[in-house]
């Protein structure tokens, strides 16, 4: 009788299929992604393990540490103002996302829903805006807080206001067209019912819109937030005192002048810094495929 292992190896099958036809179809696919996993995972092992490094410097880490001490971890609290920059930037981050989920919701409602004179010339002027780079403005906006911290000290340089304000208005021109895009393919049947049924304009978008866009609230949500943590050019030419700075410009500080020497200190950062993001980005995840699937088909 013949078995298995006497059958010849090109009539050999993997569930139910030749081993060459199952590697043609299936097997290929999870070669590549044990690659990219892999990929993934290496810079993310290098930097634990640099944080990890009882020496705290680049030159000495290594892919697997020969050794664990969290002495980098209490000299970034102990010897730089890492509290203040972690606390400045969940402000920052937190409050300007917000702000500009909210008035971006506003808008997108008001160019979907209603007709008006220059509507058409204000969606195209938002879209045209986020054509330029940030930092072609830096100039004009630094020329302007000058002045403004001069009559204004409250939201002029090293405030966080002030920086809340920019990042603010940097984020609500995509935030509108992305918003814009997913209120378009709500039917506005049911705004007409509502207001058959004597619900005002704040009480059909608070009651009804709200809730039916919350994926695509929650994908803005995410990237405003990222984008705000991660900001680095428009920051560091408006926050030079150490308690005032955010996370990415204090932790370039550490970095700059003495890179091997803090590259310790800077990867146990690193490690603290990404917290926020992956919290943010597990509390919304139900919400993320759904809102950019429906932006990315519809709008």
């Amino acid at each position: 009788m013949t078995t298995y292992a006497d059958a010849p190896v090109a009539t050999r099958t993997v569930k139910g299929k030749p081993k060459g036809r199952w590697f043609a179809q299936v097997g290929w696919r999870h070669a590549v992604g044990v690659l990219a996993v892999a990929f993934s995972l290496f810079p993310i092992l290098f930097v634990l393990s640099a944080a990890l490094n009882p020496l705290g410097t680049l030159s000495s880490t290594e892919l697997l540490p020969t050794g664990a001490s969290f002495e980098n971890f209490t000299n970034l609290f102990d010897k730089t103002a890492f509290a203040h920059w972690f606390l400045n930037s969940l402000l920052l981050a937190g409050v300007a996302s917000f702000a500009s989920i909210f008035l971006s919701a506003l808008a997108a409602y008001a160019f979907s829903r209603m007709r008006f004179a220059g509507r058409r010339v204000g969606l195209l002027t938002l879209l045209l805006i986020q054509m330029f780079p940030q930092f072609l403005c830096i100039v004009a906006i630094f020329l302007i807080f000058t002045t403004v911290t001069d009559l204004w000290p409250a939201i002029g340089f090293n405030t966080p206001w002030g920086l809340f304000l920019l990042y603010m208005g940097t984020a609500l021109g995509a935030n509108t067209w992305l918003m814009k895009g997913f209120f378009d393919t709500l039917p506005k049947e049911l705004d007409e019912s509502a207001t058959m049924d004597g619900a005002s304009h704040a009480q059909v978008f608070f009651r009804i819109i709200l809730p039916l866009v919350a994926p695509i609230l929650a994908v803005t949500g995410l990237l405003a937030f990222i984008g705000s943590i991660n900001e680095f050019i428009i920051a560091n030419v408006f926050l030079t005192q150490p308690e005032s700075k955010t996370l990415a410009v204090g932790m370039f500080g550490l970095v700059a002048g003495e890179r091997n020497n803090n590259f310790g200190m800077f990867a146990a950062g690193t490690l603290l810094t990404a917290i926020p993001t992956v919290l943010v980005f597990q509390l919304l995840q139900r919400y993320i495929v759904s809102g950019l699937t429906a932006g990315a088909v519809k709008g």
